[in-house]
Order: C-alpha cells, then sequence, then structure tokens
C-alpha cells in the first residue's frame, strides 16, 4: 500500500470514529445505554485501527488489535498508560453488553466513559498528524 493509499484508509477510519461520538450522546440522551457503550468501543476502536494501519501494524481481530495497541504504543509511552487501560475497559464493557445476559449499564457510568474516548480520540489523532 503507497503513503496515499494509507493516508486514505487512515482518514476512512477516523471520521467514523469522531461521528461514532456525536451517535454515543444521542444513544445516552435516549437510554439506549447499551448501543451507547457499543459505539463508544468502536469509536475508540477504529481509531486504534488508524493508528495501527499507520504503523503498518496488523491485528485480525478485536483482541489483536487491542494487544497491538498496548504493545507498541501504551507501553512504549506514545500513548498514556491511563488512555491504554480505559481501552482494555471499553474493551470489556463492551464485551460484556454485547455478549452476556443480564447486564445493565448506568447511564451515569456510561456518560463517564466520553471523555476517556475523546481523549484517546485526541491522542491518536495527535500522533497520527506527527507523521
Amino acid at each position: 500500500m503507497n503513503d496515499i493509499e494509507k493516508a486514505d484508509i487512515i482518514a476512512y477510519k477516523m471520521e467514523p470514529a469522531n461521528k461514532a461520538l456525536v451517535e454515543v450522546e444521542l444513544l445516552i440522551n435516549n437510554d439506549m445505554l447499551h448501543s451507547a457503550v457499543n459505539r463508544l468501543y468502536y469509536a475508540c476502536f477504529y481509531a486504534v485501527s488508524a493508528l495501527l494501519i499507520n504503523s503498518g501494524i496488523e491485528a485480525r481481530k478485536h483482541s489483536g488489535v487491542k494487544q497491538m495497541f498496548g504493545l507498541h504504543f501504551v507501553i512504549p509511552g506514545i500513548i498514556s498508560k491511563d488512555t491504554g487501560k480505559f481501552y482494555t475497559e471499553v474493551f470489556g464493557k463492551r464485551q460484556k453488553g454485547d455478549y452476556e445476559d443480564l447486564v445493565s449499564f448506568e447511564k451515569e457510568e456510561v456518560e463517564m466513559l466520553l471523555v476517556p474516548a475523546r481523549q484517546l480520540i485526541n491522542e491518536i489523532e495527535e500522533v497520527l498528524s506527527k507523521k
């Protein structure tokens, strides 16, 4: 893949990352909390995927994306440890919400996830802008 194609794919991933955060606010305001958690995770997942693509790192599964993100960006300090912990947290919440029975989320809990999700996307955009 050449640099122009890579830049297009990265932009393609970052656009839904930012749009998903708008969707999250709508979902929270309409008490659709499982869907809000799902979209929060995917907003972060799209951004992390763009970061991996930018660095030529491949991952085939969501768990692989999480692992590569930690290994190549959080551990070396390119992305903050708090942001790395948040990605693991939102990954787990999405898994529970999508695949486990009798899981519920409180509105305040989901609202509190918005700030670190925005932080994750902002940190990734900052790293991407340096390349």
